[in-house]
């Protein structure tokens, strides 16, 4: 297994590219946390945190399939370029200047809008670099390494927010961005494969029942997770070190997991066990606030995050046209990142309303919808334990520049 990973991570560019689309998208795992501290830090108000992190989802959610569509129309250098400079300059002020609540909510909006479509540009590259076999393989150490992000990232932002102060917290998401961004920009993969434009109506691609249940099972997937930080977060009283330590823990359990079973052939089941794995281990958080069973548990939830992304990832790329990855995965990421400002906002309110088991509990609905939906719409789940997860080829050729 180790050796399968180090020989595809020695294919001419891949690790590379991974490198610098974990460095790029590194923030999307640090803005719903750092806003929803600086806001509540800001008006005294979880609720309020929330309302600016609604508004940040409604511009990602407008923006994910748009500006991934953009790419094969404008080529992705230039649709990153500006939707990076944009997010960046909201961030920024959001960060830098005192105002009311409204202006705070346009702010996380334009913010929300302009998220560069990193994952969607990455994961149309992927096909381009690998064999058909090795491409399964990749999308499994992609969405382990993918952690790094939706785990580890909260853990620093939560360490800075509560040691440093939320203006310095922000304000490293924005040199991130912009280093990132311009790193992964820059790869010589993003500017040597040029996506066809799509002869499809936008929003078409969501008719097809595993983009679909990808967006929907993302959504839920990660919005457990987001609640599972703010939870944290608040159990601890934004005592950063105890917060850390049990956000590393279930980073831990979910990295393990992808790398341990990333190799598993994935059948129309896949989503359902792994799905249930993540229910149990959340549903046990609420048992107790303690520290040591809170890491426990969360340990064991996040062994089937991973492995989950990783079925998400590629029966969507297995299920559409090459022309169409981007904004399919458009979709899959509005999802994820929808579900990122959803899960922290809905704790937020259940905090305030009931204290911080309030955000267990929506971690745990969130975890149980998507196993509803994996076992309820199992036949949506394609098989692809006897076929390669790469797109469906066009009809016409593929330009590539040399």
């Amino acid at each position: 297994m180790v050796a399968g990973y180090r020989d595809l991570l020695r294919t001419p560019g891949v690790a590379r590219i991974i490198a610098a689309q974990l460095t790029a998208r590194f923030p999307n795992g640090m803005t719903s946390l750092a806003v929803l501290l600086h806001i509540e830090y800001v008006t005294g108000s979880y609720g309020s945190a929330g309302l600016v992190l609604a508004a940040m989802s409604i511009g990602q959610a407008i923006a994910g399939p748009v500006t991934s569509r953009w790419m094969g129309l404008w080529g992705m250098r230039k649709v990153l370029t500006v939707t990076l400079t944009i997010c960046a300059m909201a961030i920024a002020t959001l960060a830098l200047v005192e105002m009311v609540l409204p202006a705070y909510m346009a702010l996380g909006f334009f913010a929300g809008l302009s998220t560069p479509p990193v994952q969607s540009a990455v994961r149309t590259i992927y096909p381009k670099m690998v064999t058909s076999k090795q491409l399964t393989p990749l999308f499994s150490l992609d969405a382990s390494l993918q952690e790094i992000i939706w785990i580890l990232a909260p853990v620093v932002i939560t360490l800075v927010a509560t040691q440093v102060g939320t203006v310095p917290a922000l304000m490293l998401i924005v040199v991130i961005l912009v280093g990132g961004g311009a790193w992964f920009i820059l790869s010589p993969e993003v500017g040597r494969v040029r996506i066809p434009r799509s002869r499809r109506a936008i929003g078409k691609v969501l008719t097809k029942p595993p983009v679909l249940l990808a967006t929907i099972v993302g959504f839920l997937l990660i919005g457990a997770c987001a609640a599972v930080e703010a939870g944290v977060v608040a159990t601890f009283d934004h005592g950063g070190l105890e917060a850390g330590l049990v956000l590393a823990l279930f980073s831990v359990g979910s990295l393990g997991g992808g790398l341990a079973f990333g190799h598993i052939p994935i059948g129309p089941w896949a989503m359902a066990r792994r799905l249930a794995i993540v229910t149990v281990g959340l549903a046990l958080t609420i048992v107790s606030l303690n520290v040591w069973w809170l890491g426990g548990t969360l340990v064991l939830a996040g062994i089937g995050i991973a492995p989950a992304l990783a079925v998400l990832f590629a029966m969507t790329s297995a299920s559409v046209k090459f022309s169409d990855t981007a904004e399919a995965f458009g979709w899959v990421g509005t999802g994820q990142l929808i579900g990122a400002a959803a899960g922290s906002a809905i704790a937020g309110f259940l905090i305030d309303d009931i204290g911080p088991t309030g955000a267990y509990v929506a971690a745990t609905a969130f975890a149980a919808v998507g196993l509803i939906v994996a076992i309820v719409f199992v036949r949506g789940f394609p098989d692809l334990r006897n076929r390669d997860a790469s797109p469906i080829p066009d009809t016409e050729p593929v330009q590539t520049v040399l």
